[in-house]
């Protein structure tokens, strides 16, 4: 199948890159909401967000570490007369990270992060068909949906975070950020516990069974089971169509340690010549007759959780000082932003009518013409500009800011209150 990104991308030129992203950050970037974010509204600490580390990656690979700003208008400034290719976001550190090479060692260390994952297609290559590395199609993104809803519901059920902010990375893969406080505030030790809790598939690439599940379900794990039975025949069975070639099948009997049922399943593929015809469902139904035996159920679930399960980049979401890429910067790669995404609308997400920089700037520039009262008169951009292509990840992004800020006005409202019985003390 023929990668989809570079057809859906053949009116964004890399080469247009540097001259789009002056135009971008001048007059699309949204720092007032972006500095909000990671302000957390000034409520938390003054020094939060200039203690805050920022990195960038400029033109021809050149990587800058531990930026800082004091306000929004530093970030501002510094944004655009750098104008970086990319952006990421690191940790609230405890003195500002500008000043690291004047600091002492000891005294500078990070204090407070998101608890961030990190979720990329090319983790599936050894189980996804239709593309490979940095491509993906329509018939390999619902591996990243089946990814969001199963991380998702495990971080507000099983650990009650309220405050989740999905990202489109703007290529391949989806980022999320757990910004409730008590998320920001987790030790090395206890995000890596909640990354290895999230981890069922396990071992490297010399190791073919990669899923040990036992008799009776994690909890956690039977409510991911009930998204893998809705997923896995559309995506496994249709999409990526596991069960319609010697090699592919013989890759799914892999993982099928019986050898009674192993036999009894290759006599139908080798020796019923139209079996082999038959639709992928029934293939997939006879296996499923097979393994019926509730001694044998588990097997069943490995084969559609090692196939279908999260695969997470643990280290991303275990290293405190782990940097991560932020929303809103641009994929230099294939132009498109990297826009939140509504957790609740995550079927309808489209990867590919994700706007480019290119069509951005276009829009903003049509728009400016338009509202010029005089052809000789330079376009210039309305003032309370939202952007028509961007509305839909505006709204997701104002939304996750507006219970965000719920949050950090009770906080407010409690240091108030402790303060004021202080003083009556």
């Amino acid at each position: 199948m023929a990668d989809e990104t570079s057809v859906q991308n053949s009116q964004y030129n890399q080469n247009d890159l540097p001259e789009l992203l002056k135009q971008y950050y001048k007059r699309i970037f949204p720092y007032k909401l972006y500095y909000q974010w990671l302000s957390y509204g000034e409520v938390v600490s003054p020094k939060y967000f200039s203690h805050r580390e920022f990195s960038f990656t400029l033109k021809d690979d050149i990587y800058i570490r531990y930026q800082s700003f004091s306000d929004q208008k530093d970030m501002e400034k510094e944004i655009q007369k750098r104008c970086p290719y990319k952006i990421d976001i690191g940790a609230v550190f405890s003195q500002k990270p500008k000043d690291n090479k004047s600091t002492k060692t000891r005294n500078f260390h990070a204090e407070e992060k998101e608890l961030v994952f990190d979720i990329d297609m090319t983790d599936y290559d050894e189980v996804r068909t239709c593309c490979s590395g940095a491509s993906i199609c329509k018939r390999c993104w619902p591996f990243m949906i089946v990814a969001m809803k199963i991380v998702d519901k495990a971080l507000k059920e099983d650990f009650d975070f309220e405050h989740r902010l999905w990202v489109y990375s703007g290529r391949r893969g989806v980022h999320c950020w757990v910004c409730d406080e008590t998320a920001r505030k987790l030790s090395q030790a206890s995000r890596s516990a909640i990354a290895e809790y999230l981890s069922v598939i396990k071992g490297g690439e010399n190791q073919v069974k990669k899923v040990h599940l036992s008799s009776k379900l994690h909890p956690s794990l039977s409510r991911a089971s009930k998204i893998l039975e809705n997923y896995f025949p559309l995506l496994m069975l249709d999409y990526q169509e596991i069960l319609s070639s010697k090699e592919t099948w013989k890759n799914v009997l892999a993982l099928v340690p019986d050898e009674n049922i192993l036999f009894a399943i290759n006599m139908m593929y080798y020796f019923l010549i139209f079996y082999r015809f038959l639709p992928f469902e029934q293939r997939w139904e006879d296996l499923e007759t097979e393994l019926n035996d509730p001694k044998k159920k588990s097997c069943r679930e490995e084969i559609m959780f090692q196939y279908c399960y999260p695969r997470l980049d643990v280290n991303v979401t275990k290293g405190l000082n782990h940097l991560l890429k932020s929303p809103f910067c641009i994929h230099p790669k294939t132009g498109r932003v990297c826009v939140p995404i509504d957790i609740g609308r995550v079927d309808e997400f489209d990867p590919f009518a994700v706007p480019t920089i290119s069509q951005l700037c276009e829009e903003i520039d049509d728009i400016g013409r338009n509202a010029a009262t005089d052809e000789n008169q330079p376009s210039q951009t309305p003032k309370g500009y939202k952007s028509a292509l961007l509305e839909t990840s505006m709204k997701v992004f104002e939304t996750f800011l507006l219970k965000l800020d719920v949050e950090n006005q009770e906080r407010l409202k409690q240091e108030k209150n402790e303060r004021e019985k202080t003083t009556e003390w």
